[in-house]
């Protein structure tokens, strides 16, 4: 097959944790075929897709990872698989590049379908299992928050559209920094704001859960740095070996039909003791982590799983 990834500099990646990279090298040994473009160099012109970008081949060696092509300016209905794998923000720029991809539907696969990518934003859509979430509230008003607040003490409040642990804050019953919070998001942001029930439980982990076209298919636990309420790698969490339990199993049973139905072939949930917090579509990691902890190949099941939908 012929494969396209939409992403960030693969001259960059870290070629032991992205998750990307893991996808393009698994597929290199399938035999297919690679091509990799910016998200910048997507493009609408006279009814096509297109994109300009270079053909790869991927190996194994840090700082000599990557061969690029010569530059190529290609239609992207001319691909089988077009990976939607960039990093958030989702903002306009993230929104827009769904739009175009959307335009393939019918001529090539993209993964995941990118149509339930902008309809399905990570902190929204658990919003569809509120027997599933901690207490939680989206506004952009001051006095909803301070309500929210004053009825649960210990919170966590965070950008809608943020990633990677970027500017989320713990508010504990004793916080008074909640106004002034509010007052620097409102200031360079329209969005609103989520809040959430503090979990106690994090400090045990936040547990990344790997589903594969619907299914799980294991799990990382992410343990937060000390004196530290994030989870996320990037902040310097250290991921861990873990199982999932019947709890982890009664989320995913209640969200894998709907991902499945919609096209979301590769998705990370997050869960916090008992509760889902987030379903992560847009470019969701963990992949290399629990590869290398359970030793399965896990990236070998979502090519199984693209496969079976091309045939």
């Amino acid at each position: 097959m012929k494969i396209a990834f939409q992403m960030d500099p693969i001259q960059s990646v870290d070629i032991n944790a992205d998750s990307t990279f893991r996808l393009a090298e698994e597929a290199q040994a399938r035999g297919h075929e690679l091509f990799f473009y910016a998200p910048d160099h997507l493009a609408y012109e006279s009814g096509e897709i297109t994109a300009r970008g270079h053909a790869m081949t991927l190996r194994r060696e840090q700082g000599n990872h990557v061969t690029l092509g010569p530059r190529e300016h290609v239609n992207l209905r001319d691909f089988d698989v077009v990976w939607l794998r960039q990093d958030p923000p989702f903002d306009m720029h993230y929104i827009t590049s769904t739009h175009l991809l959307d335009r393939l539907k019918g001529q090539a696969l993209v993964v995941n379908d990118p149509f339930w990518v902008r309809n399905f934003p990570e902190k929204l859509l658990v919003l569809s299992f509120p027997q599933l979430t901690p207490p939680t509230t989206i506004a952009r008003d001051l006095a909803t928050i301070k309500a929210f607040k004053d009825m649960h003490g210990d919170v966590i409040l965070k950008p809608l559209y943020g990633n990677g642990g970027a500017g989320v804050f713990r508010l504990d019953a004793n916080d008074r920094n909640l106004s002034s919070l509010h007052e620097l998001f409102t200031g360079f942001t329209r969005e609103p704001l989520i809040v959430q029930k503090f979990l106690p439980d994090v400090s045990k982990g936040d547990k990344r859960i790997i589903l594969v076209d619907g299914e799980p298919v294991g799990a990382i636990n992410r343990v937060p740095a000390a004196g530290e309420t994030r989870s996320n790698m990037h902040v310097g969490g250290r991921p861990e070996k873990i199982g999932l339990n019947a709890r982890d199993h009664e989320i995913c049973e209640a969200i894998g039909p709907l991902l499945k139905e919609k096209g979301q072939i590769f998705v990370g949930i997050d869960v916090i003791g008992d509760y889902l917090t987030e379903i992560n579509l847009t470019s969701p990691t963990g992949l290399q982590e629990l590869e290398r902890f359970d030793g399965v190949n896990v990236t070998g099941k979502i090519w199984e799983a693209i496969e079976a939908r091309l045939a």
